[in-house]
Formats: structure tokens, sequence, C-alpha cells
């Protein structure tokens, strides 16, 4: 019977993972200009395929595998056994496969920010296929597989480190490479704004991925007999996402003198990432201000990596970068010693009792796996960019992806108004 519970539970949550990746194509694609809206949006449906199917093959083998060690899972290749369910599980194996899956998915999406207008078709589909065997995995075995960091009490509930920053890294590696889209700086280096073609499409996909975050981090319990625990885990994923959007929306106010709808949205999906690692090891008075710091820190970095040169059309180093090592290192100061030992992972926090130990296994977790998912990225990408080129021609940037790489508009009207 519980068994049943929890599977229905945790299916649920992977349901609710994957419709997330409506948000991101109306994310991405709203936030992006006209001419390359289909190409956005149809990579995405092809992105998962791959990725869903490497995740079958290797990836989930990778993070879980029974054969593994601290560094990498092994064994388990394939699929395992469909039917075969272990005595003492909470939730049969095939379910928490696709759960895990739909996270991979997700955080192969945070990645495409950084490609966004530029990169070739062909660039995204081998590198799905690497990231999805060599990048993810790696860290969530680390973290949650059983690896080095978990045996060192790293607490990231839901993937504020492993699904957020690795791509987010990702996301840098490939904007690093392929450098700004055409126009985007002058020659004294100040920023052009490129709006995106859709507010309307942008804020919808933020509300998408809002509503698919309850099975992010609320399905991340995998039980479902405890009610009260992931009704919590969700209280907590609402006041940070909230604190986030209100402070984004108050800071962007002082700093320009108008209400930038486009930095309360990246406050709110800043705040979802922050709260994504702590929901179920802090109070809700805590959710409120990590969302609101995760505001704060969304904005000031959009500001930095423009003024650094870097062109991130999806803000993905700001609103799942930044607030990912902020939601992160927020465990190391809010976790209380009781949702810790409920959850059982790590200690209390600073402001609990724990001293440093927790914050200094955070940061930890933070420097090694920044550092692993930019470096494999970006020799990968390196690679690619020596052999078979990342960047389409200036010709296909200027006329748009749609028709360059897939040979009609996203809006079809555009291409009639063009002849």
């Amino acid at each position: 019977m519980e068994l049943g519970i929890n599977g229905i539970w945790t299916m649920l949550g992977a349901i609710l993972v994957l419709f997330m990746q409506c948000g991101f194509i109306l994310l991405e694609a709203g936030s992006t200009r006209m001419k390359n809206a289909g190409h956005i949006a149809g990579k995405t449906i092809f992105t998962v395929g791959i990725v869903s199917i490497v995740f079958w093959a290797v990836g989930y083998a990778f993070i879980f595998g029974s054969e593994g060690n601290s560094l990498l899972g092994w064994g388990d290749y394939f699929g395992f056994n469909v039917m075969d369910v272990p005595e003492g599980a909470t939730v049969a194996p095939m379910i928490m496969f696709l759960f895990q899956m739909a996270f991979a998915a997700i955080s192969m999406s945070v990645a495409w920010g950084g490609f966004a207008e530029r990169a070739k078709l062909s660039v995204y589909l081998i590198f799905a296929v690497l990231f999805s065997a060599l990048v993810y995995p790696v860290v969530a075995h680390w973290i949650w597989g059983g690896g080095w960091l978990a045996e060192h009490g790293k607490q990231d509930f839901a993937g504020s480190t492993v699904v957020h920053l690795t791509g987010a890294m990702a996301a840098l590696a490939a904007t690093l490479l392929l450098k700004p889209r055409i126009g985007k700086f002058n020659k004294n280096g100040k920023a052009n704004d490129m709006p995106g073609h859709n507010q309307v499409f942008t804020t919808l996909g933020v509300m998408i991925l809002w509503i698919g975050w309850f099975g992010f981090n609320a399905g991340s319990s995998i039980t479902a007999g405890d009610g009260s625990f992931f009704g919590f885990i969700a209280v907590n994923t609402q006041l940070g996402a909230a604190g986030g959007a209100i402070a984004a929306l108050i800071v962007s106010w002082i700093f320009v003198g108008k209400s930038d709808i486009g930095a309360m949205l990246n406050g709110a999906l800043a705040g979802l990432v922050a709260i994504t690692a702590s929901c179920a090891f802090v109070e809700p008075w805590a959710a409120i201000v990590i969302g609101l710091i995760a505001g704060i820190v969304v904005v000031l970095s959009m500001r930095f990596f423009e003024k650094m040169g870097i062109d991130d059309p999806i803000y993905a180093l700001s609103a799942h970068g930044a607030a990912g090592v902020w939601g992160t290192l927020s465990n190391g100061l809010f976790a209380t010693p009781e949702l810790a030992e409920k959850v059982g992972v790590g200690k209390a926090g600073l402001f609990y009792g724990g001293g440093l130990e927790q914050l200094g296994v955070q940061a930890l977790g933070i420097a090694a796996c920044g550092a692993f998912a930019f470096a494999v990225s970006y020799i990968i990408l390196f690679i690619m960019k020596k052999t078979m080129g990342l960047r389409v021609t200036e010709e296909q940037e200027i006329i748009g992806l749609d028709v360059s790489e897939h040979g009609s508009y996203g809006y079809p009207e555009l291409l009639k108004d063009k002849h």
C-alpha cells in the first residue's frame, strides 16, 4: 500500500517536473527575438528526447549504480529490470528513474540559456548527449548518489547545486566560447538592450515553472505517507518564490526608476532556485528571507555579468547560477537541527548553533561541483569549436535560426512580410 502511494506521488512529481519544460519553452522563446522563436521552442523537444535515452542508457547508472564508488556510480545500465522492486524500497525503481530523468532534462534546459540565438542545431544535439552522460550524472552522484559530498553531509534537497548550478556553469562555458550576439555590445563595451519579443510568453513561462516547482521540491520527499512534510516543503517553496519576485521588483525600481517586469520574473525564478536546496531544512520565515536575498542577488548579478561583457540572453547565470550558489549556502546558515535530523543529511546551520561546519560543507560543494561542471563543459565545447564550430554564420544569425536552421519561421506571417 505504502509503495503504491509513494509511487503515485513521485510519478505526479515527475510529470510536474517534465511539465516545467513547457515553462522553459515559453520563457526562452519569449525572452529572445521573434526570428529565433520556433528554433528555440523546437530544440527543447528533441533535447529532452536525447537526455531521456542517454539517461536511460548510462546517466542513471552513473548516479545510482550499485557498483560505484565515491566519485562515480557504476552498473545497472540500460534501464535495469522493469519489475524489480528491492525489498524495503520506498518507491519502485522505474518511477524513481523517471523522476530523476526529468531533473536531468531541467539541468540541460538551464544550460541552453548560454547557447541561445547563435549556436548551431548540431551543437545542441552533441552537447546534450555528452552533458547528460559526463557532466550532470557525476555531480548528482557526488551529492545524491552516495558520493563523497554526501559522505560529508552536503545538503541539497532538490538541486540548487545539482540541477541549477550545474546547468548554469555549462551555460557560462557556452556563452564564453560562443561570444556575444551580433549587436549586443558596442565597441566601447556598452551593452545594448535586446529585449525578447513576447513578455506575455515569458511571464506565462515563469508561472508554469513556478507551478511545476512543487513537483521539483515537494516531490523530492518521495514518500507521501507523512503528508505534513511535503506540504511543509511546498509552503517553503511558495514563500521563497514570493520573496524573490517582490525583492527583485523593488531593487530594479530603485536602480532604473521603473518596475522592471523582466527583473521581477527572474526574481521569482531566483527565489525558487534558492529555496530548492533548503526547502526541507529551514523554517518558513527563513524561506522568505532566502527568497528576498535571492531577488536582490539576481538583479545585481544580471548587471554584473552584463558589465563584464558576458551575453546571457536568458539570464541563466544569474537566476540559476548566482541564486543557486546563494541557495546552497543558505543551508549553512538557516538549517535547523530538527529538520536536518528528519531529512537525515548534514547538521544545523550557523544561526542554529551548528557553527561553521555545515556552511563549510556547502561552500565546498559549490566550489567542487561548479568547477567540475564548468571545466568539463568548457573542454567539450572547446573541442567542438575547434573541430565542427559552435556558432552559425553571421548571415544566418542576422536572418534568424528559424529560417537558417529549419527553413521556416516560428511566425510564418513574418516570412510573408519579407517577400
